[in-house]
Order: structure tokens, then C-alpha cells, then sequence
């Protein structure tokens, strides 16, 4: 389809959440303190085999590398459940001043004698009556960040913007599917699968996020105003670790976008640069699987590293993001994952686009199918990261009409 220009918005600030919570004081934040270090090969399966084709690498090392992934760092994704249901609870027709149509969609999963149930807010442009792409934002901030009144609005979720530029937007909330808190996080999905809290490589809260935004896609292959095509799962901070790990679990999801993601993000880990496995371990225990402690201090006995992850998502895109105030999440160690997948995409005949070396503050790189830029400013997500969202996808999905 032809998408429309991009129009910027002036749109309220959101609220940024601080991050008391993480301890930076042991943060490395020094480029001279980050250890010598080798990244596992991604292209050499578990045998010592090298892969040197597409098939190879879908039917052998790919899979391989997704089960390492399970089973050491976000837990199994379970598949079965009995019976899944979606009902419209509200729709508005003239939403937006008559720019959009409003859908509140809850999706009902039932398993057993147990279920979850997700919120869905969908903004639909109007004037367009044929299906459309969609962002799909898993929110880990306030639910105020994506009111369907629109009397609230915010860069986190910058609505109007998507709707201008041809695009649906959506979003859910991450305490739909588990509540970010180390007690309370198995109060949601994990209801139907209570086995997997007793296995060390079960699922935990960045799985069920994932998990739900597969359980959104399954819903957008039945709403006739979407093109299930053209999904692109959209996460910021630890819902941009999710993003990845959905993206990387369901194939479905046309297009990924991972910002401010950090550790067990789009981060290398054995960069060991701001925070590192033990501290996030430690901070947000409940978010990977018991067997991801064994690595407390040893990321170089991790199997795998971040740029495998990315890899797992070829051929589609990537896009990831970083913020000059937001070494915390090391936007070198972000950049070095990008560039270690393009082995990977390069299998598909797809040439990455991005240069040797990080590109300069808001200079964003904006060619599928690796993207990427760091901005000025914080820990958050902005009118400017979503414009770049915006541009990037415009590339990708008329370059597939």
C-alpha cells in the first residue's frame, strides 16, 4: 500500500518512570573496563558444523539456537490452550475527530478451568477501506500512556501520529498477561500453565508478554481491517526484550522494534557494560527462567548472546534504539548485536544497510532490513523514536507491494 507522509504531532509529555529501582553505582560505564570477550558463532551449530545456506540455517541451526534460548535465558513458550474468543466491547466510529475507528477488543484464552483475558485498544484510520499495517506496542508503562479517549496523550504511544501516517496502531498491557512484580507476575497466563513455575526453564513474565502478543496476532488474522501481513510488535525497555523474544518465537510478526532494550534486550552480554545479568537477575527476578541465574557474573558461559536473538528474526526487520543519557542500556553493545546478525540476514540475500560504526546522535539509519539510532535524551519512548519506527517500516512494506 501507499503509505502517507509522516506528520509530527504535538502531543504531552509521559510520565518516565524513574529507575530507583536499579541500582547504577556498579554499573561499568567505562569503554576501557569492557573485557576482551568472543561471541559464539551463530552461524556453527552445536556439532562444530558451519552453516553456509538458508535451508541449513532454518532447518538445523535456527531451531537449535531458539531451544538454547528457552531453556537458559526466557523459558519455554507454551502452545496449547483449548479455546481462544475475541469480543468487541466498544467501537467509535468518528474517533480521533473522524480521523480513526476505535476497537476495544478483549481476547479471551481458556485452558482447563482457568483463563486470561487481554485488553486490545485498536485505532483503525478511517479513510482507508482496505487493510493496513499495524504497530502493535506491548506497554509496560501506565495504561494511561494508551487511553482510547484520547483525552490523554502520549509520546509513549503517539496514536494520531500512526493514524496520520496510514498505519493501525494497538497495544495491551503487560499486567493482562503477568503483573511486573516478583510476587504477583503469576497472577495472569501463568494461571493456565502453573507447570511451568516449577520447571528452571519454564516461562516467567517477559515469556507471558511475548506469549500475549502472539495470542493479539491471533486476533489481528481475524480482524478484516488488518493486514496480519503487516504486524510489526513494537516494545520499549523490558517490553522491548519482549518485542525480540515474540518476534523470535512467532514468525507471524512482520517486523520488530526494540527500544532502549538493554540487557537481555538487544544488548550484548558480554560487553559486561551497564547492567548485566546478575543485577537484572537480582532487581527482576520473576522475568527469565531460574536456569538465566546460573549465569550471575558469568556471561561468558552464556550459550548465546543478543545478536543470536536478532538473528533468530531474519529475514525480517529489526529496528533498535538507544538514548545518549541511557548507558545503562550500552547503545555500542545494541549497535555490536545488529551488526553480528547481518551474517544471518546476509543467508536470505539481504544486505544490511548499516555502517562499521555507530552512527552519530540522531543520524538514524533507516534502510531495511537492520535499523538503528540513539537520540538525545533518557530512558524513554518518544515522538522521535516513532517517527524513525514510522520511516523504517514505510521502507520495508512498500518495497514489498
Amino acid at each position: 500500500m501507499r503509505m502517507k507522509k509522516v506528520f509530527l504531532v504535538f502531543i504531552a509529555f509521559a510520565v518516565v518512570t524513574p529507575l530507583a529501582a536499579q541500582d547504577h553505582d556498579e554499573a561499568n560505564y567505562d569503554e576501557a573496563k569492557v573485557p576482551a570477550y568472543t561471541l559464539p558463532d551463530v552461524l556453527k551449530t552445536g556439532t562444530n558444523k558451519q552453516v553456509s545456506n538458508k535451508g541449513v540455517w532454518e532447518k538445523s541451526r535456527r531451531g537449535e539456537i531458539l531451544t538454547l534460548f528457552e531453556n537458559n535465558v526466557y523459558g519455554q513458550m507454551p502452545k496449547a490452550y483449548d479455546r481462544i474468543s475475541y469480543a468487541v466491547t466498544h467501537e467509535e466510529a468518528a474517533a480521533m475527530n473522524g480521523r480513526a475507528r476505535l476497537k476495544q477488543v478483549v481476547i479471551s484464552v481458556f485452558k482447563g478451568d482457568s483463563s486470561v483475558k487481554i485488553n486490545l485498544v485498536l485505532f483503525v484510520p478511517a479513510s482507508v477501506k482496505k487493510p493496513v499495517p499495524v504497530f502493535l506496542l506491548i506497554n509496560n508503562r501506565g495504561r494511561e500512556n494508551t487511553d482510547p479517549t484520547r483525552a490523554a496523550k502520549s509520546e509513549f504511544w503517539p496514536a494520531e501520529m500512526a493514524i496520520d501516517s496510514g498505519y493501525a496502531i494497538a497495544a495491551f498491557h503487560v499486567s493482562d498477561l503477568a503483573p511486573d512484580d516478583k510476587t504477583q507476575f503469576v497472577n495472569g497466563v501463568l494461571r493456565l500453565y502453573p507447570e511451568q513455575l516449577l520447571m528452571a526453564n519454564g516461562m516467567r513474565a517477559i515469556g507471558a508478554w511475548a506469549w500475549g502478543a502472539s495470542r493479539v496476532m491471533d486476533y489481528f488474522e481475524k480482524d478484516r481491517d488488518i493486514d496480519a501481513k503487516k504486524v510489526v510488535v513494537v516494545g520499549h525497555s523490558r517490553g522491548g526484550k519482549a518485542s525480540l523474544w515474540a518476534a523470535a518465537e512467532d514468525t507471524r510478526f512482520a517486523m520488530c522494534v526494540s527500544n532502549c532494550s538493554g540487557n537481555t534486550g538487544a544488548a550484548l552480554a558480554r560487553r559486561q557494560f551497564g547492567e548485566r545479568i546478575r543485577r537484572i537477575n537480582t532487581t527482576f527476578p520473576h522475568w527469565f527462567t531460574d536456569n538465566y541465574k546460573k549465569f550471575n557474573d558469568r556471561e561468558d558461559s552464556l550459550p548465546v548472546d543478543q545478536h543470536m536473538l536478532i538473528s533468530l528474526i531474519a529475514p525480517r526487520p529489526v529496528y533498535a534504539t538507544n538514548a545518549t543519557k541511557d548507558l545503562w542500556a550500552d547503545p555500542k553493545g545494541t549497535y555490536l548485536s545488529l551488526k553480528n546478525a547481518e551474517k544471518v540476514y546476509a543467508l536470505y540475500g539481504l544486505s544490511s544497510r548499516l555502517s562499521p560504526d555507530p552512527p552519530p546522535v540522531e543520524k538514524p539509519l533507516l534502510e531495511p532490513p537492520l535499523g538503528y539510532h540513539i537520540r538525545e535524551g533518557e530512558h524513554n519512548l518518544t515522538a522521535y523514536d516513532w517517527t524513525q519506527f514510522i520511516i523504517f517500516a514505510n521502507h520495508y512494506f512498500t518495497s514489498r507491494k
